[in-house]
Protein backbone atom coordinates (compact mmCIF):
# COMPACT_ATOMS: atom_id res chain seq x y z
CA UNK A 1 0.00 0.00 0.00
CA UNK A 2 1.20 3.36 -1.10
CA UNK A 3 1.15 5.89 1.40
CA UNK A 4 0.67 9.80 0.27
CA UNK A 5 1.00 12.47 2.31
CA UNK A 6 -0.27 16.20 3.27
CA UNK A 7 3.11 18.18 4.69
CA UNK A 8 2.34 20.37 7.68
CA UNK A 9 3.94 24.50 7.39
CA UNK A 10 5.60 23.41 10.74
CA UNK A 11 7.82 20.10 9.47
CA UNK A 12 8.94 22.57 6.63
CA UNK A 13 9.92 25.46 9.09
CA UNK A 14 11.95 22.49 10.80
CA UNK A 15 13.20 21.10 7.95
CA UNK A 16 14.70 24.45 6.79
CA UNK A 17 15.99 25.35 9.70
CA UNK A 18 17.96 22.05 10.05
CA UNK A 19 16.33 21.11 13.07
CA UNK A 20 15.74 17.63 12.22
CA UNK A 21 17.30 14.35 13.66
CA UNK A 22 19.31 12.72 10.80
CA UNK A 23 16.00 10.16 9.85
CA UNK A 24 13.65 12.92 9.57
CA UNK A 25 15.84 15.04 7.20
CA UNK A 26 16.30 11.46 5.25
CA UNK A 27 12.81 10.82 5.23
CA UNK A 28 11.69 14.43 4.45
CA UNK A 29 14.43 14.68 1.69
CA UNK A 30 12.86 11.04 0.41
CA UNK A 31 9.42 12.80 0.76
CA UNK A 32 10.49 16.08 -1.39
CA UNK A 33 11.89 13.99 -4.09
CA UNK A 34 8.51 11.80 -4.72
CA UNK A 35 5.89 14.46 -3.57
CA UNK A 36 4.68 17.52 -1.87
CA UNK A 37 1.42 17.73 -1.06
CA UNK A 38 0.10 20.98 1.16
CA UNK A 39 -2.99 22.29 1.93
CA UNK A 40 -4.10 25.94 1.11
CA UNK A 41 -3.42 26.94 4.93
CA UNK A 42 0.40 25.74 4.46
CA UNK A 43 0.84 27.92 1.48
CA UNK A 44 -1.06 30.74 3.31
CA UNK A 45 1.40 29.69 6.56
CA UNK A 46 4.88 29.17 4.61
CA UNK A 47 4.08 32.63 2.29
CA UNK A 48 3.40 34.73 5.15
CA UNK A 49 7.22 33.48 7.17
CA UNK A 50 8.34 36.80 7.55
CA UNK A 51 12.80 36.56 7.28
CA UNK A 52 15.12 38.92 6.02
CA UNK A 53 16.80 36.23 4.11
CA UNK A 54 15.73 36.40 0.51
CA UNK A 55 17.11 32.83 -0.69
CA UNK A 56 15.36 31.09 1.96
CA UNK A 57 12.20 32.91 0.99
CA UNK A 58 12.91 32.14 -2.39
CA UNK A 59 13.21 28.16 -1.41
CA UNK A 60 9.67 28.14 0.32
CA UNK A 61 8.02 29.74 -2.63
CA UNK A 62 10.24 26.84 -5.19
CA UNK A 63 8.75 24.05 -2.69
CA UNK A 64 4.80 25.63 -2.82
CA UNK A 65 5.42 25.83 -7.02
CA UNK A 66 6.47 22.27 -6.77
CA UNK A 67 3.59 21.36 -4.46
CA UNK A 68 0.19 19.91 -4.93
CA UNK A 69 -1.81 22.55 -3.13
CA UNK A 70 -5.11 21.55 -1.70
CA UNK A 71 -7.77 24.00 -1.56
CA UNK A 72 -10.98 24.51 0.23
CA UNK A 73 -13.68 22.03 -1.50
CA UNK A 74 -17.15 21.79 -0.01
CA UNK A 75 -15.98 18.56 1.26
CA UNK A 76 -12.91 20.16 3.11
CA UNK A 77 -15.32 22.81 4.41
CA UNK A 78 -18.05 20.03 5.83
CA UNK A 79 -15.52 17.90 7.40
CA UNK A 80 -13.61 21.26 9.09
CA UNK A 81 -16.68 22.07 10.33
CA UNK A 82 -17.41 18.84 11.77
CA UNK A 83 -14.01 18.49 13.07
CA UNK A 84 -13.98 22.06 14.70
CA UNK A 85 -17.46 20.80 16.26
CA UNK A 86 -16.17 17.39 17.99
CA UNK A 87 -12.83 18.20 18.59
CA UNK A 88 -12.83 22.51 19.38
CA UNK A 89 -9.72 22.73 17.20
CA UNK A 90 -8.44 25.71 15.68
CA UNK A 91 -9.62 26.64 12.08
CA UNK A 92 -6.09 25.89 10.07
CA UNK A 93 -5.82 22.26 12.41
CA UNK A 94 -9.52 21.21 11.45
CA UNK A 95 -8.62 22.32 7.56
CA UNK A 96 -5.41 20.39 7.54
CA UNK A 97 -6.90 17.70 9.22
CA UNK A 98 -9.99 17.87 7.15
CA UNK A 99 -8.15 18.24 3.78
CA UNK A 100 -6.09 15.00 5.07
CA UNK A 101 -8.93 12.78 5.79
CA UNK A 102 -11.02 13.86 2.69
CA UNK A 103 -7.66 12.84 -0.02
CA UNK A 104 -6.76 9.99 2.05
CA UNK A 105 -3.05 11.58 3.37
CA UNK A 106 -1.10 10.90 6.34
CA UNK A 107 -0.18 14.38 7.93
CA UNK A 108 3.78 15.21 8.28
CA UNK A 109 4.06 17.26 10.94
CA UNK A 110 6.14 18.68 14.19
CA UNK A 111 2.96 19.44 16.52
CA UNK A 112 1.45 16.01 16.04
CA UNK A 113 -0.81 16.91 19.23
CA UNK A 114 -2.77 19.44 17.18
CA UNK A 115 -3.82 16.00 15.46
CA UNK A 116 -4.22 13.80 17.79
CA UNK A 117 -7.84 13.86 19.22
CA UNK A 118 -9.38 13.18 15.46
CA UNK A 119 -10.05 9.74 15.09
CA UNK A 120 -8.65 8.07 11.78
CA UNK A 121 -5.98 10.23 10.91
CA UNK A 122 -2.41 9.04 10.44
CA UNK A 123 0.16 11.43 11.88
CA UNK A 124 4.02 11.07 11.36
CA UNK A 125 6.21 13.46 13.45
CA UNK A 126 9.54 12.92 11.20
CA UNK A 127 11.45 14.12 14.11
CA UNK A 128 10.72 10.86 16.28
CA UNK A 129 11.64 8.35 13.56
Amino acid sequence: MVVHYLIDSSIVSKYLDGLLSDKGFEFMDFVFEVESNISIITKIELLSWVTSDKSLYRQVEIFIEDSKVYSLTDEIVIKTIDLRRKYRLKTPDAIIGATALVHKLTVLTDNERDFQAIKNLKVINPNRL
